[in-house]
């Protein structure tokens, strides 16, 4: 029994100290122990974007790669800018079996920024660096630079680094380029068939330098010269740096969200949360007495737990993610529903306390593991493919594994806000497990109510029927 207590005060000390590691930034903002809970696009504020990306000189077998690579560089390019916490998703658009025929296209969220054209400029100055080649089929008297030359496979993707260097004979600035080493073995394959023919350098569509190939360079390195100012130069050195598009994109969708909207969703969520958890445990306490006060602070503990991952992991909140927490809140408290109420028939078949105790948890354990863990499959799999939040609560209302088939068709439709609702219900399902059971176990068994009498049957609700 004093093992049981001595974990009893372990389980409430580490409770105190995870809750003050939770509410800490309030009231200590400055502290190296202090960090904010990260915050999505619809309760902080900000500005959503949405790309549609060109993939018409990009091979099938390549469409995945490239769609990456278009993430990596934009993801690189907003943070130059000190953006917290931006969002860049892949999506397809499209029902069609083979990944060619979709529309690829980028979700680009940012949080905190609220000017819509500021975003729009961060992006689009993100540059568009190709290598074109001679046309053979084009007349020797074209003079358009889009149809004398072809696109080749050799594009900003493969840049590794852009530096700013001067001629030393007309100190004109020349902007010197190396590739990685892939795209160095495609340049010096471009180089090699292209001697004595000029091989044109496009940004953004437009010509910037074509200079003639006079030897194969098989080092991987170019270099732009033009009439540049040094001052732009150095800019388009930046911003070369900072990552040139492997394909061109097209915005297609903006979308402003006030910070003053998304406090209003954050207050909304928080309140639901405090008066659906002063609900329950009102029922708690009065259906079940003292288990029920027991599972209470077994739930307080949880909560404590949740926020504590929430911020450690990190997880980042959204509306959708709330309403996760918030459900997987009710579903900790149906374990320990589940395992009062054969509490409460071994104590009426005649069972003292102790035994009632432990029957209740062990004949309650597996109807607790099925629905725990459909619930769990159901939450993995809203997070790889999750579609509309309606659907997806109606997936998971019965905790039953019908939900999994449910969810597992859903899930691969994938949505921001859908995922932050399914790794939050996905964590509260794991620690309610914890605390339902192993927490609210270890309470009861460390306080040991003895007597068989009418004030034992009255604090364990044994005469409600």
């Amino acid at each position: 029994m004093l093992k049981y207590r001595v974990i009893a005060v372990l389980i409430l000390l580490a409770g105190i100290a995870l809750g003050y590691f939770d509410f800490l930034h309030l009231f200590s903002p400055d502290s190296i122990f202090s960090k904010p809970f990260k915050l999505g696009l619809d309760l902080k504020g900000g500005v959503r974007l949405i790309y549609r990306a060109d993939l018409s000189q990009v091979e099938p077998s390549e469409i995945g790669n490239a769609m990456s690579g278009l993430r990596d560089v934009l993801e690189r390019r907003i943070n130059l800018f000190g953006v917290t916490e931006p969002l860049v998703q892949v999506q397809q658009v499209g029902t069609l079996k083979t990944i060619e025929n979709r529309e690829q296209r980028l979700i680009v969220e940012l949080p905190g920024i609220t000017d819509i054209s500021q975003a729009i400029k961060m992006i689009g100055e993100t540059p568009f660096l190709e290598f074109r080649v001679l046309n053979p089929n084009a007349s020797s008297t074209e003079s358009n630079p889009n149809v004398l030359f072809l696109p080749t496979e050799l594009t900003g993707r493969y840049l590794k680094r852009a530096t700013l260097n001067f001629d030393t004979t007309t100190s004109e600035p020349i902007i010197s380029l190396e590739f990685n080493d892939e795209g160095g073995k495609i340049f010096a394959e471009i180089t090699k068939e292209n001697i004595g023919k000029p091989v044109a350098i496009f940004l953004d569509g437009s010509p910037i330098s074509i200079p003639t190939v006079k030897e194969e360079i098989p080092n991987g390195k170019a270099q732009i010269t033009g009439q540049f100012t040094v001052k732009e130069a150095q800019t388009l050195v930046k911003r070369l740096n900072s990552g040139a598009l492997p394909v061109p994109i097209t915005l297609i969708s903006q979308e402003n969200i006030g910070p003053t909207l998304g406090e209003k969703v954050l207050n909304s969520g928080i309140r639901a949360g405090i008066y659906g958890f002063i609900a329950v445990a009102i029922f708690l306490i009065f259906w079940y007495r003292f288990p029920g006060l027991i599972a209470v602070l077994a739930l307080i503990i949880y909560i404590i737990i949740m926020l504590a991952i929430f911020k450690l992991v990190p997880v980042t909140l959204t509306a959708a993610g709330i309403a996760g927490f918030i459900l997987s809140v009710g579903m900790a408290v149906d374990a320990n529903i589940l395992i009062f109420e054969r509490m409460k028939e071994e104590r009426r078949n005649g069972k003292n306390l102790a035994a009632a105790v432990k029957e209740g948890f062990e004949r309650a354990w597996l109807s607790i593991r099925d629905s725990n863990v459909s619930s769990i499959i159901t939450s993995i799999i809203l997070f790889w493919m999750g579609t509309s939040m309606v659907r997806a609560w109606l997936s998971i209302r019965d905790s039953n594994v019908s939900s999994i088939i449910t969810s597992i068709i859903l899930f691969w439709m994938g949505t921001s806000m859908v995922k932050g609702f399914a790794l939050t219900l996905l964590f509260g399902v794991l620690v309610s497990m914890f605390s339902a059971i192993t927490i609210t176990r270890i309470f009861l068994t460390a306080i040991e109510i003895k007597g068989e009498g009418k004030l034992s049957n009255f604090l364990f609700g044994c005469g409600i029927k």
